[in-house]
């Protein structure tokens, strides 16, 4: 099946990304490849672009598509979590600018097997966006206790009727496992006031993003390495994250604020004496944001939005 993804954002990453000819650059979520495209395309014979990517569709179809640039790209099947350890693999030891594009697909979404949707009735529950992965949506759902699912539910779905749907998935567990994305969607469903869900948006969709965060650890992979990625720039690289939800965007400000500012002396210290240097500037202050043109053409774009640091 073929994969596909519109791009968000596009023309504001690569700007921000300020694309030196003969730079290396990482491109983090490598998809389908329309961002590398972008990046490729404006490398001279000695720049480069490493792609990573944990989702095989995905490194076959970027693979593909990026085929007239193969002198100049590499592609690594993995998480962004190990860019530090991959780019040493092949001796790269600072880049020039990396980015990422958080989030799932449109090919992860619009493909019934993977589980990731609850349009889909008679879907696997699956989530896993790396499929060598050993934990699926499947075995939390299944497995998880009734305070476990209230908490990431809770948390990463930040819907007020936590309590209650993680109630109605035990109750329905307990009948029989709950194997399919239609199980779920309905004990989900038992578990939100009628009056709520006509005009609160689908029910569901809020459990979906927590048990899909949950089951790819994406904000502890995002939390734990942002950090990294900065200390991997050279002096003027630049990072540029494009996050879909608020507690993605919420750890994109809060460490890029950090490195700009690091000082942990009291505010009424005349002078600095922690020794915390800065490690470059947010050139974002605000979230770059798409245009309602983009929304009009791709409305999963509504919720995306663009922050951008520059290593000193």
């Amino acid at each position: 099946m073929e994969f596909w993804h519109t791009s968000v954002l596009l023309e504001e990453t690569i700007e921000n990304l300020n694309v030196r000819p003969d730079g290396i650059y990482v491109d983090g979520t490598l998809g389908g490849g329309g961002h590398a495209y972008e990046v490729l395309r404006r490398l001279s014979e000695g720049g480069r672009l490493i792609g990573i990517d944990q989702d095989a569709d995905a490194i076959a179809a970027a693979t593909e598509r990026l085929k007239p640039f193969e002198g100049q790209l590499t592609v690594i099947r993995s998480n962004y979590a190990a860019m530090k350890q991959e780019l040493a693999r092949i001796g790269v030891a600072g880049v020039d600018g990396i980015l990422l594009d958080l989030g799932v697909s449109s090919f992860q979404l619009d493909t019934p097997e993977r589980g990731f949707t609850y349009r889909e009735a008679d879907a696997p529950l699956d989530m896993r966006m790396d499929q060598r992965e050993r934990i699926s949506a499947r075995d939390i759902v299944n497995g998880y206790s009734e305070g476990e699912l209230y908490r990431i539910i809770r948390d990463y779905g930040e819907d007020r009727f936590a309590k209650n749907i993680a109630k109605h998935i035990v109750a329905a567990r307990a009948r029989a496992p709950i194997e399919t994305t239609g199980q779920l969607t309905a004990a989900i469903e038992a578990a939100i006031p009628k009056r709520v869900s006509k005009t609160g948006g689908h029910p569901a969709k809020r459990t979906y993003q927590a048990i899909r965060i949950e089951c790819n650890h994406e904000l502890d992979v995002l939390r734990d390495h942002l950090d990294e990625m900065i200390d991997l720039l050279n002096p003027g690289g630049r990072l540029c994250v494009i996050t879909v939800h608020s507690l993605e965007d919420r750890i994109v400000k809060t460490i890029f604020k950090t490195n700009e500012n690091p000082c942990t002396c009291p505010a009424d210290f005349p002078v600095c004496v922690c020794g915390k240097q800065s490690k470059g500037r947010v050139l974002s202050k605000k979230p770059i944001l798409p245009t309602e043109e983009e929304i009009e053409e791709n409305p999963r774009a509504k919720s995306a939005k663009l922050r951008v640091f520059e290593r000193m």
